[in-house]
């Protein structure tokens, strides 16, 4: 068992726990001190001017009124800095900053029969002015400011300093733990078996570096486990090989020109199927490097391909079009959905636009379409668009959607297919763009 159980230092509950104490810590330091400053618990002491005038007005207050000119002009002589007058009523005027600084201290002194006011300001200094129990007003300044509003409420420290430390907890708690999650998002998202994905960075809380650890093993599971698989049909492949060109050879013996030929379709219907497979399976992305491609110029060879072979294939679209791609993977995916098009229909349209930052390429036929229902199925591998017929030269094995869309998700694509009208297929194949196109004249 690890030490302290689950509050564990290096796991998400020892981590949350020890900032808990941390934050009660520093909230007990924080309120502790402005207590220390501001002192409420015991009456300012301090020979400031808001004293000074404290004490005026007290001491005007016992004295009687026809005694308090003398005893305002003895006092202006003691505090000449406190400029203490009398003013008439009515004449006095306040400023909204009543419930501040030293005015808040001498109420607390004065009590409820004295009103304290904030006066305009005279001379840089606060004016403040005191109305005695009988309505008699005295002024005087106040040198050196209030101090700052917030000593005066420790309760109020107490929660903006709470609010500050549940804050600071929070938005740690939700980095520590989104942060993670969405690396694992991403790395399910751009999960592949060509090793151009970086493994999870294994760090952070306990329970973190362990799924990170258990992500990245079930990873290189895969990849050995496809790794294994594809040498496995290698090997079977290169195996039946050698029994095909035997067969072949022994079909040419066959007296019977019928028999002979359908048994040359068949063997060579069995090549192509193995060289199907092995294309699908196999990795070549991990040989074949990432280089800048122009695109238009490959589809245009394409189209020019299998115009030579007798099809109606046309290309429309920019005459220039940079991506970053496999050119090899990239030739051998289009030409599938070529195939696949001039098999069911009769003419055939290679469509290139780029819109944002995808480059489309479609490959639009006028054959029967596929319904709806399928469209998706017919994505999966050894999937044909009539299962009706019997194979022949003319049929394919259900692979060149698979392969095509094998090498677009390599490309960080999609495939897809759609409806075209009034009638045929749309198979859209979508790739990153990294360069603009240069669009003809």
């Amino acid at each position: 068992m690890k030490p302290f159980g689950f509050f564990h230092l290096k796991g998400i509950g020892g981590q949350i726990a020890a900032l808990v104490l941390a934050s009660t810590v520093t909230l007990h330091l924080v309120v502790t001190t402005a207590f220390l400053i501001s002192r409420p618990d015991r009456p300012d002491t301090s020979p400031d001017g808001a004293h000074q005038l404290t004490d005026a007005a007290l001491v005007l207050n016992a004295a009687e009124p026809g005694e308090r000119p003398r005893l305002i002009a003895d006092l202006a002589r003691a505090f000449p800095k406190l400029g203490l007058e009398a003013i008439a009523p009515g004449t006095a005027t306040a400023v909204d900053e009543s419930e501040g600084g030293h005015v808040h201290g001498m109420r607390r002194h004065l009590g409820h029969a004295y009103k304290v006011m904030q006066l305009t300001p005279e001379g840089g200094a606060h004016r403040i002015g005191v109305q005695l129990p009988d309505g008699a007003i005295i002024a005087g300044r106040v040198e050196g400011g209030p101090r700052p509003w917030f000593w005066g409420a420790p309760w109020l420290v107490t929660l903006m300093t709470a609010f500050i430390c549940i804050t600071v907890l929070g938005l740690w708690a939700a980095r520590a733990l989104a942060a993670p999650l969405s690396s694992f998002a991403k790395a399910a998202e751009n999960f592949s078996l060509d090793g151009a994905a970086d493994p999870l960075p294994e760090r952070g809380p306990e329970e973190i570096r362990s799924v990170a650890r258990a992500l990245n093993r079930m990873h290189e599971r895969i990849a050995r486990l496809m790794s294994d698989r594809t040498k496995m049909l290698a090997a079977i492949s290169h195996d039946l090989r050698t029994p095909i060109t035997r067969l072949r050879l022994r079909a040419e013996f066959i007296e019977d020109e019928t028999n002979r030929k359908r048994m040359l379709i068949d063997l060579d219907q069995m090549r192509s199927m193995l060289e199907s497979v092995l294309s699908l399976l196999r990795n070549d992305r991990k040989i074949e490097a990432v280089t800048l491609v122009d695109i238009a110029s490959t589809l245009q060879l394409i189209a020019d391909q299998f115009g030579d072979m007798g099809h109606v294939v046309h290309y429309d679209g920019p005459l220039s079009a940079t991506a970053a791609a496999r050119p090899d993977d990239l030739h051998r995916g289009v030409t599938n959905l070529v195939e696949n098009a001039v098999r069911f229909g009769a003419e055939v349209t290679i469509r290139l636009d780029i819109s944002g930052a995808r480059l489309i390429i479609d490959v639009e036929d006028d054959g029967p379409g596929i319904s709806d229902a399928r469209k998706q199925e017919m994505l999966e591998p050894f999937v044909r668009g009539d299962d009706a017929r019997t194979m022949d030269d003319s049929t394919g094995f259900g692979l060149g959607l698979s392969i095509a869309r094998a090498i677009a998700l390599a490309h960080g694509g999609e495939l897809s297919l759609h409806d075209r009208e009034p009638h045929g297929l749309v198979v859209r194949m979508q790739l990153p763009v990294w360069q603009q196109p240069r669009l003809a004249a």
